[in-house]
């Protein structure tokens, strides 16, 4: 007689434990966002919808190189009432999500409009993906930290106070923004506290169970990779203080990632905030950054001072 092992309502039994109580399908669904956000596309159609009207509204973004190779650019909104005084004003910087792999400056001038009309400029990044960096997340991050080098020298020419940049982030964007807040910025004659705050929502900072997830079949992990851009253990370097943010639809690795990095960090004495956003996933949680009173856009505006 042939027995069948499955679990309540003829859901199949568990596979072998992979990652803390998740076998390997638990554990690349929880790393997989459509599994938990299947209205995805339907806010992708939006963003862009979103970001066209808004450029049509704010006109062209000032294009900047911040280095030699074409991807490396950056789109400048500057702000038409500044609330600055003689130094500028403040500079927002953005870091696109996209599972590494997808996603591009031009996509996100939705989020600018907020900023721009609050008085602050606006910055976001574009850089390489892991699929041309042939598996490598190394480039990205190299890209990333030195695009915010470049924006804190050269400010000024869209009349930004390098004094004043908050960063912001989603998705794998705070992924590579921790890798920037908790870099070693006296290493290249820079202020160790060049971000005076940062919003980062719906990130990973440990590399170790994404390694184990099916996003390896398409980045090159390795131990160095692993140790290196993994936030959480790179606390010591940390002088930037945080705002984590993740919504109550996201995967459970998403929340726990983002639980576990706040927690970490107030336990080495050190400021960290974590904001929860009820009845939204992954995706939504961008939308709340457009709307200055989404969770997103309130956390990064008090930041900055902005809120009125």
């Amino acid at each position: 007689m042939n027995t069948i092992t499955a679990t309540a309502a003829g859901a199949p039994a568990k596979g072998p434990i992979v990652w803390l109580d998740m076998d390997q399908q638990a554990l690349d669904d929880a790393y997989d966002q459509n599994v938990y956000a299947p209205n995805r596309d339907q806010i992708a159609k939006r963003r862009l919808a979103n970001s066209a009207a808004a450029r049509a509204r704010l006109g062209e973004p000032l294009r900047f190189a911040y280095g030699p190779t074409p991807i490396e650019r950056l789109d400048a909104y500057r702000t038409r009432s500044p609330a600055s005084g003689a130094t500028g004003a403040p500079v927002a910087i953005f870091i696109h999500g996209g599972a590494w792999r997808t996603g591009a400056a031009a996509e996100f001038t939705f989020l600018a409009e907020p900023f721009v009309n609050a008085g602050a400029n606006f910055v976001v990044f574009d850089f390489t993906n892991v699929d041309d960096a042939g598996g490598s997340l190394f480039p990205m991050v190299e890209q990333v930290r030195r695009a915010v080098a470049w924006v804190y020298r050269h400010a000024k020419e869209f009349s930004g106070d390098p004094n004043r940049l908050p960063l912001v982030s989603h998705s794998s964007g705070s992924h590579l923004a921790g890798c920037v807040v908790t870099h070693d910025w006296t290493k290249e004659g820079l202020p160790r506290d060049i971000l005076k705050s940062a919003v980062l929502s719906s990130g990973m900072y440990d590399l170790k169970p994404v390694r184990l997830s099916k996003r390896s079949k398409y980045v090159n992990f390795t131990d160095v990779m692993e140790s290196e851009l993994s936030a959480i253990r790179h606390l010591d370097t940390l002088h930037t203080p945080l705002v984590l943010t993740y919504g109550t639809y996201e995967t459970p690795e998403f929340k726990r990632q983002t639980r576990d990095f706040a927690a970490a960090i107030k336990a080495g004495g050190k400021p960290v905030e974590l904001l929860v956003a009820e009845g939204y996933n992954h995706f939504e949680m961008l939308e709340t950054l457009a709307n200055p009173y989404g969770l997103l856009g309130r956390a990064v505006l008090g930041q900055m001072g902005l809120l009125k």
